[in-house]
């Protein structure tokens, strides 16, 4: 895991690979509590019998902003990013989806520092990420997400 405690500390890793997390397994559970969030009940995602026989997966599918939302937990395994203020959500761009995570299916993700400004104080950082598929050449999706970061002066 990688600790950073300061902008000085994100520049020197502008360009690089910072890692990946550990593989997270998606059940069905996870999906059906997925669709009561989000109500978002579609067969293809909450009924197992009928996507065994009807669906071209032969499976149920995870929502892709199922693994999505999965991005801030994945992150925390790969960066102890320390001394803030507040941290948020900036921003998701250039986003594609490559191919559908199925229920049991272990995903992970990979991320790479683009981009880091320094904002009047406040650390915008823009991440290449791609959410792995265990056994899979794709990706289940693959982007930039960006996050501003309040460090404590």
């Amino acid at each position: 895991m990688i600790i950073i405690n300061n902008y000085s500390e994100f520049e020197t890793l502008l360009g690089k690979e910072l890692g990946v997390s550990a593989w997270h397994t998606i059940t069905q559970e996870q999906i059906n509590k997925f669709a009561d969030a989000t109500l978002d009940h579609q067969w293809i995602h909450t009924d197992p019998e009928k996507a065994a026989t009807e669906s071209p997966f032969k499976s149920t599918i995870a929502h892709g902003y199922l693994t999505l939302s999965l991005i801030p937990y994945l992150w925390k395994q790969i960066a102890d990013i320390r001394n803030l203020k507040m941290e948020i959500n900036y921003g998701i761009e250039n986003l594609r989806f490559a191919q559908p995570v199925l229920v049991n299916d272990k995903v992970r993700l990979k991320v790479k520092l683009s981009s880091l400004i320094n904002l009047r104080g406040v650390t915008k950082a823009t991440m290449g990420i791609e959410l792995e598929i265990d056994g899979q050449k794709k990706p289940a999706f693959a982007g930039e997400v960006v996050f501003l970061y309040h460090f404590i002066n």
